[in-house]
């Protein structure tokens, strides 16, 4: 049974009259937005349809929560389908109620039938929550290392040796 078995629930695909639900869903406690960034997610999906999946949790006639995933076909000369979770939120008030694993299992549905075998994703180490989710929703480690470097500083120069 899915987690969001419910009278009042129901999941649909997100459209351009979603996006300022999405941003008051996603907006910080401080009251930041990332407005730039769904505008833009937004606008390529509309685009591309075929390159993103996206859905949406309705309950008690409101947007609750959404999931934003992007398909990568042939990666690094692979031949099969991936998918970036690009993006999940839940409204505050509506968390602990099962809507962020009825989105993953909705997503993950859509995925698949479009071809997708795996769904990457990343966050930070000090977002306990989040990580927490993931795990609870079949999330583990992928063998790769992520690496980073900041592009402030530049090449340290290699001293030959005489």
């Amino acid at each position: 049974m899915s987690a969001l078995a419910s009278t009042d629930t129901g999941l649909r695909s997100l459209d351009a009259g979603d996006l300022e639900r999405v941003i008051a869903i996603d907006r910080t406690p401080g009251g930041r937005t990332r407005r730039r960034f769904f505008e833009k997610r937004f606008a390529a999906a509309a685009a591309h349809p075929e390159d993103f999946v996206h859905v949406g949790v309705m309950r008690g006639g409101a947007l609750r929560g959404f999931a934003f995933a992007r398909l990568l076909r042939g990666e690094f000369g692979r031949a099969q389908v991936s998918a970036v979770l690009d993006v999940i939120g839940v409204d505050p008030a509506s968390r602990e109620t099962g809507i962020g694993r009825g989105l993953m299992q909705e997503l993950i549905a859509r995925l698949r039938a479009v071809g997708a075998r795996t769904l990457h994703s990343q966050t930070e180490w000090s977002d306990p929550e989040l990580t927490r989710f993931f795990a609870a929703t079949g999330f583990r480690l992928a063998p790769r290392v992520a690496l980073e470097r900041s592009l402030a500083t530049p090449l340290i120069e290699q001293v030959e040796e005489s």
